[in-house]
């Protein structure tokens, strides 16, 4: 049996489906005006240990109404093994990180793993588990796949020796999680795989929705920054100094959490005049976006020379040079990750700072200054600021 562990779709604005995806984080960049991913949940699925065991791991990439898609990721159950497939540029992990479970009723319990970073940074169990042989899992050792390796039709398969709750996660995608519930031979499983298509399909087309919803909250957030100064047509393009960069949202299932994220700078074009001000905020509670002019820096994380920080926390830069000698990159514009509270132990975690997530640049010199997201150019976030005189 098979199960579907993430969506990825990808259509055109007049939401046709396309042949192909992109990366997003899957990726190929289309003509949509706007692109959203979905890294999530789908649901929790269930087997019989020593039979098979069935799971629905959420990963989806899609693009909302004017917004790109990417092909389904799917995970294979067999006998006492799930393989998950990677079938799109984007890197991603099957991780199970070392969990305790009860004798008695196989929940989770404290301690558990502290989450590593990805392996392709250094971290890992650490580093990866290969997957000859076959590795298993039993909540007692770390199991990981790569992560830049595991792209394009790579797959990775996991056995479960025994019953217990497990959780999976992503060490790319801090909200993308899922579980895997094996159960003992004496259980039935408690739906079939048209169950779990279905549910795919449905969340797929709630996300969707979610995503052109947060498309228009942008576009409402940018005409608010400009006012009662908004008449007609100026009204249904937004605000003329200001562009979103990325929007999106946290959605909490019974298993875990869907994140909608739309990779896109709206507006897409923007007109001001020579010492005019450009601010760009990143909406998006999880993915950082960046504001790149000229080339890709190879430190895509920390702003370039010459950006310098505002008093009220905002990165900012100035362009004088030609669009074709104009070199400027933002760094990461992200917001902080949200405190949490663990019981002891080992108790409170500190207050996370304030995130960066506003950058302005203001123009000297007249043209057409083109830039991009540094992570998700090609997903086609890109945008132009034209400065006239």
């Amino acid at each position: 049996m098979k199960f579907a562990a993430s969506c990825s779709i990808h259509q055109d604005k007049l939401m046709q489906p396309c042949t192909r995806w992109a990366p997003i984080s899957l990726q190929e960049r289309t003509n949509a005006r706007y692109g959203a991913k979905i890294i999530g949940y789908w649901g929790d699925l269930a087997a019989r240990a020593g039979v098979m065991i069935l799971w629905i791991f959420a990963l989806a990439i899609l693009i909302a109404p004017r917004v790109a898609y990417a092909a389904t990721w799917q995970a294979t159950a067999g006998a006492e093994r799930i393989t998950w497939t990677f079938p799109t540029p984007e890197i991603h992990t099957v991780t199970f990180l070392r969990q305790t479970l009860d004798p008695v009723t196989l929940q989770n319990i404290p301690p558990q793993q502290p989450r590593p970073q990805r392996p392709g940074v250094g971290g890992g169990c650490p580093g990866t588990t290969p997957d000859v042989p076959v590795p298993t899992f039993d909540g007692t050792t770390c199991v990981t796949s790569g992560d830049e390796l595991f792209v394009n039709g790579a797959i990775y398969t996991v056995m479960f020796p025994k019953p217990g709750n497990f959780k999976l996660v992503c060490l790319v995608h801090n909200n993308m999680t899922g579980a895997v519930h094996v159960l003992p031979t004496s259980e039935p499983l408690p739906h079939n795989q048209a169950f779990y298509d279905k549910q795919a399909r449905n969340r797929q087309a709630e996300l969707l929705s979610d995503g052109a919803g947060l498309e228009d909250q942008a576009t409402a957030t940018e005409q608010n920054g400009q006012g009662k100064d908004q008449q007609g047509s100026e009204m249904r393009q937004g605000s003329k100094d200001a562009v979103t960069a990325g929007i999106g949202e946290i959605v909490a299932t019974g298993g875990g959490s869907d994140t909608v994220s739309v990779m896109r700078f709206l507006q897409g074009s923007i007109y001001v005049r020579v010492g005019d001000t450009v601010e760009w905020t990143n909406l998006d509670p999880v993915t950082p976006h960046t504001v790149t002019f000229g080339s890709e820096p190879a430190d895509v994380v920390d702003p370039s020379g010459g950006v310098t920080m505002d008093t009220d926390g905002a990165r900012q830069a100035t362009i004088t040079s030609s669009p074709a000698a104009a070199s400027v990159h933002s760094g990461f514009l992200q917001a902080s990750f949200q405190d949490r509270f663990i019981p002891p132990p080992p108790g409170t975690l500190p207050q996370s700072p304030l995130g960066v997530t506003r950058f302005r640049v203001t123009f000297n010199s007249p043209g057409t200054f083109t830039y991009i997201c540094a992570l998700h150019d090609d997903l086609g976030m890109e945008g132009r600021v034209i400065v006239h005189k």
